[in-house]
């Protein structure tokens, strides 16, 4: 078989060859998930003891994480893909000042949460940095309810834009209102809550992913979850973290081009193993039952307080989809697949109240209409969406990832659904949260 994806092999960024047509057959165990990586790896640092991580995923955004907290005095094990990471922690109020920038690299939950852990580090001096693309994102976000804590975080724009500097200083417990629901500005409230003076309650105006609630409280933290649907969240100060052992199940963001790719090539026969199935993150196996796709899950088990199965997914002609703002908070990172989904599905989908892709790596919502449209799709963007009107082919072209990881394995899916042949330039953008993705999409072609 003659290799379907082709790079260049001398460490340039050269486009890379994307073949159409073809089918798909196996078994892939996609990577750890990143949401979960990078919480084990902050919550091992702060714990006392060690923290054992076993399926961390070996990607730029947590070993970004890694290397903010080894900066700061924490002994972290090489992470390498296959590898048990040992963290050995410091405890709640051991993280030492840097000598040198904080560097997040392309990672905005690093930042975020970064934010939240070092706010109330009394008497300490951080600055945040980043590359030119999270330089872009909004901390406000984050930095106006860690403020009403009495935070000092200053930056660009009002201290809306990296570099940031944080003064550390003794946060006092409140009630905390965030402004959109995001696991990550949750996360790095919850975070400061660990020292602050008095209790904190951070109340969401409806519920994001909660990996954080569940972790903190296998590490000890003494956390409550209440309110409708799990949006009040309460954090009483003066408990010890202690070092856990922690297994990163497979990330269910990553599984998605699997999914939808199964869904749709003809004669697949795709099994995506170890998938995390939190129900905060499981939008969109609700969107692809809704339609139509044939998805089974099988082995359901517990793994370290978080649901997992192995997903089997077979072809059927989906059908369109409407989906917004009620769901965003459990299938953001998917819609950029979906998009895809979208263009062979016969009728018009719509996407509304994802007004948040526009401020993630890149403007998604902008990049995925630019990029399938040069593959001839039918599409209006929208402010906070996107229409799609599938059922007309694809065809090759010359498509840009424009440095997005999830752009680059949403175009791949559609390059196979094409009539001809496409070029991806930055194609190893994938590697952000997928480093072996285009082996492993290789090795599953048939």
């Amino acid at each position: 078989m003659n290799s379907p994806f082709l790079s260049a092999t001398d460490g340039t960024s050269s486009p890379r060859v994307l073949t159409a047509g073809g089918s798909l057959s196996g078994s892939v165990r996609v990577p750890g998930d990143k949401s979960i990586s990078h919480r084990s790896l902050l919550f091992g640092a702060i714990a006392e003891g060690t923290t054992t991580i076993e399926g961390l995923l070996p990607a730029e955004d947590p070993l970004s994480t890694a290397a903010c907290l080894r900066s700061m005095g924490v002994t972290i094990s090489p992470i390498e893909a296959g590898e048990i990471v040992q963290v050995e922690g410091v405890g709640l109020d051991g993280l030492q000042e840097p000598t040198a920038i904080l560097d997040c690299g392309n990672s905005g939950t690093t930042m975020r949460l970064m934010l939240g852990l070092l706010a109330g580090r009394d008497g300490r001096h951080f600055i945040l940095d980043g590359d030119a693309s999270l330089r872009r994102r909004p901390m406000r976000r984050v930095g106006q309810p860690l403020a009403s804590m009495g935070a000092d975080v200053r930056g660009r724009d009002g201290g809306n834009l990296a570099p940031l500097a944080v003064q550390g200083t003794q946060l006092k417990g409140t009630v905390v209102g965030t402004p959109v629901a995001s696991a990550q500005v949750k996360s790095a409230v919850l975070l400061a809550a660990l020292t602050a003076e008095g209790s904190t309650t951070v109340i969401e105006p409806a519920q994001s992913r909660d990996h954080s609630e569940r972790m903190l409280k296998a590490f000890g933290a003494d956390l409550q979850v209440g309110g409708e649907m799990g949006r009040h969240i309460s954090v009483r100060p003066g408990a010890t973290l202690h070092g856990q052992t922690v297994v990163v199940p497979g990330d269910i963001s990553s599984a998605a081009f699997w999914l939808v790719a199964g869904s749709l090539v003809e004669g697949a026969d795709l099994t995506i193993e170890n998938v995390g199935l939190n129900p905060t993150r499981t939008g969109i196996l609700d969107v692809l039952e809704a339609m139509g796709a044939c998805i089974d899950i099988l082995n359901r088990r517990e793994v370290a307080g978080e649901p997992v199965g192995d997903l089997q997914v077979s072809p059927t002609p989906l059908k369109p989809f409407h989906f917004g703002e009620e769901i965003m908070p459990r299938l953001v990172d998917e819609v950029p697949i979906l998009c895809v989904a979208a263009c062979f599905c016969d009728g018009e989908s719509r996407i509304s109240g994802a007004s948040e892709l526009r401020v993630k790596e890149t403007d998604r919502l902008a990049v995925m209409a630019r990029q399938l449209k040069a593959m001839g799709a039918d599409l209006d963007e929208h402010d906070d969406g996107i229409s799609i009107r599938g059922g007309r082919p694809l065809k090759g072209a010359v498509l840009d990832s424009e440095t997005d990881h999830r752009v680059a394995m949403s175009l791949a899916i559609a390059s196979i659904l094409a009539t001809s042949d496409s070029s991806l330039d930055r194609s190893e953008a994938a590697a952000v949260s997928y480093p072996n993705f285009w082996d492993d999409l290789e090795r599953l072609r048939c």
